[in-house]
């Protein structure tokens, strides 16, 4: 590989700011420095800022500006939704998630077990799809909250959160989904899903790091995330990330406003790699591993819930495309795994 110009295909990962996003941040890292908590002029600018970008985040969503509130990352929107619903519930039961989560999700659950709750855990199939079948063996009277992926990062799977949605619903559950990488990918449409919890990771969309968003349905009861000023309707005090705000609400415009063209783009692209890979690479996998722990390789645990042994869910490698990504790119990604294949088997 090239290190002088290196080929990044690991989007899922991160993505980088777009032009029209820096720019957006620009103005409140120079000029316009003021807290929006503040009543001058300079707060009273900073404050325009981020609630015109919760317009354009609800926007994206279809949801109404007020219900779209800012946290610092796609994994604290994911602890927030978790412990606001499950802190002011009198049922202090039951927590249904799947398999195949992230850890945003898996970990919070997790904790929840040890502080009295019970987490079930929805199986995969062998094609890793979570079906909304399940729940009626699952669910429970005591049931509070059901939180499912929307698309996985690993395999890139849709789930059917509409129809899981429906059926917690019908037992009285809350319904939060983890949209991370799906929004400004495919249409994202709260109203549509049938959800009361959404998050949103803004470096997932070619906006900053360090910036995110959670979806509450207006009247779902949550408890405050942290305690201190009332910031975001009481629920994670803390002067807000103007600049990483304003970066959001202008990621989210872009993808509103270019949704179904890069769609169809990525699709191409993705065809194209593929149809490469199967010519260059037919019968073989990457040997790299999904993820690294302490100097060791470990087998992908969403594979190993899907029934994959182990040897196998070691090797499978993530190749996942951005806006950026160009016909030349996918051609030398391609090639050169073939370069690197036919050097391991040469190597026996």
């Amino acid at each position: 590989m090239d290190t002088d110009h290196p080929i990044y295909h690991d989007y899922n990962a991160t993505t980088p700011a777009l032009p029209e996003v820096v720019e957006a941040m620009l103005p409140y890292l120079r000029e316009h420095a003021g807290n929006p908590s503040s009543g001058h002029i300079f707060g009273c600018r900073a404050r325009a800022a981020v609630d015109g970008a919760r317009e354009q985040v609800a926007a994206l969503l279809g949801c109404a500006s007020e219900e779209s509130l800012f946290t610092s990352a796609g994994t604290e929107a994911d602890n927030v939704a978790k412990r606001g619903v499950t802190e002011l519930s009198a049922k202090r039961g039951q927590v249904m998630t799947s398999i195949i989560e992230h850890p945003a999700t898996s970990a919070p659950c997790s904790r929840l077990e040890r502080h009295s709750w019970r987490a079930s855990r929805l199986q995969a199939g062998r094609d890793g799809r979570v079906g909304p079948e399940q729940l009626t063996d699952w669910i429970r009277a005591e049931t509070t909250l059901m939180t499912v992926m929307h698309s996985n990062n690993e395999i890139g799977l849709l789930l059917p959160i509409a129809a899981i949605a429906t059926a917690a619903h019908a037992a009285g559950a809350l319904v939060h989904t983890d949209a991370a990488q799906s929004v400004a990918k495919i249409r994202v449409d709260v109203r549509a899903l049938d959800v009361d919890l959404l998050s949103v990771a803004g470096h997932k969309l070619y906006a900053p790091k360090g910036v995110g968003a959670l979806y509450v349905r207006r009247g779902t009861p949550m408890a405050p995330f942290t305690l201190g000023a009332g910031h975001e309707q009481g629920l994670w005090p803390g002067t807000e990330n103007v600049a990483g705000i304003a970066g959001l609400g202008a990621a989210c415009d872009a993808a509103r406003r270019s949704l179904h063209a890069a769609g169809a783009r990525m699709s191409a692209l993705r065809n194209r790699v593929w149809t490469l890979l199967l010519a260059a690479i037919p019968e073989v996998g990457a040997s790299t591993g999904s993820a690294c722990h302490d100097g060791y390789v470990a087998p992908s645990p969403v594979l190993l819930a899907m029934g994959m042994p182990a040897a196998e869910a070691t090797g499978p490698m993530r190749l996942s495309l951005g806006c950026p990504t160009t016909d030349e790119e996918i051609e030398c990604a391609a090639d050169a795994l073939r370069r690197a294949c036919r050097e391991l088997r040469g190597r026996g």
